[in-house]
């Protein structure tokens, strides 16, 4: 059961594990500006391997779990699909569900850990092969794996290393699971944090914040859902910054695109102006007068 990118590399583990009866993948959507109705990358996986592939509006109060019973499957995947399953799902495999959440669990439970994880500061993160309960990520884990989180990360390049971990751990794990040869663990009581799904306004980039603060979050946000302020009543997207050692009044223009923060001062390396495509900071300049020692970008909204 799973629905983007993320997921692609765990159906890849399974079908080299065992016997995939079938997958489980949310409804085609309306993407891009078009809007013309896509399948998701799993599905398209699914379908060149001659795989059934079920995809269900609704699981919540429906016989669902009872069409996944008769195809009498030993163990449910799960990684990345998009809802919550009830526990009558769950139960509908002989050995239940197993779910790759990744980040190193009880830390970072939730939709978005691979983006906490990085605007959070941690130097190492990971997948977790969990036996899945009716809590949110709170089930006992059955194995892990760590990677670490380099200074130059992004959402995105996290995203890869993960996927592919967690396909990693599939392929190591799972089959050592159903045979009984490793049991879960309980989550520890200590060390929870929460990753909420992200929002938009989640971008806003508050120069009152200490500025390696904010870099993080440049890059944690990245390409999704971006990170931003506000120059001439337009939206400013900022996509590559780097922390500097420059002072003064938070929002203050410095020098070029040096804009001093409540701690430091971030050096924005990467812009792009609303309707105009990525820039350098260089580039901008060139077509933009930004004085040095004006206070010109939006004052931001407090962040989490």
């Amino acid at each position: 059961m799973g629905t983007p990118e993320f997921a692609v590399r765990s159906l890849e583990a399974c079908l080299e594990v065992g016997e995939v009866v079938a997958v489980v993948t949310q409804p085609d959507k309306p993407k891009g500006r078009g809007q013309e109705v896509a399948e998701s990358p799993v599905k398209g996986l699914a379908r060149s391997r001659g795989i059934p592939v079920l995809q269900p509006p609704k699981i919540r109060g429906t016989p669902f779990h009872e069409e996944i019973r008769a195809l009498r499957p030993d163990v449910g995947v799960v990684t990345a699909y998009g809802k919550i399953l009830p526990q009558e799902l769950l139960d509908a495999p002989a050995q239940g569900c197993v779910n790759v959440h990744a980040s190193l669990l009880p830390r970072f439970r939730g939709a978005a850990p691979i983006q906490w994880a990085i605007a959070a500061g941690d130097a190492v993160t990971g997948v977790c092969l969990m036996k899945m309960d009716a809590g949110l990520d709170t089930g006992p884990v059955i194995d892990r794996r760590e990677v670490g989180i380099g200074p130059d990360d992004t959402a995105a390049t996290m995203h890869e290393k993960l996927s592919a971990l967690g396909g990693a751990l599939i392929r190591e794990s799972l089959p050592r699971y159903l045979r009984g040869e490793l049991a879960p663990a309980p989550q520890p009581s200590e060390g929870v944090v929460l990753a909420p799904l992200i929002k938009k306004e989640d971008g806003r980039l508050d120069f009152a914040r200490p500025a390696a603060e904010l870099e993080r979050r440049i890059r944690a946000f990245y390409p999704w859902p971006g990170t931003y302020t506000e120059l001439g009543g337009k939206t400013l997207k900022v996509l590559k910054a780097k922390v500097g050692g420059g002072r003064g009044a938070p929002g203050e223009v410095l020098e070029g695109l040096e804009v001093a923060c409540g701690e430091g001062s971030l050096v924005l390396l990467e812009v792009q102006p609303e309707g105009k495509r990525a820039m350098a900071a260089r580039e901008f300049l060139a077509g933009n007068r930004v004085q040095k020692g004006s206070r010109p970008f939006g004052s931001g909204s407090s962040q989490t």
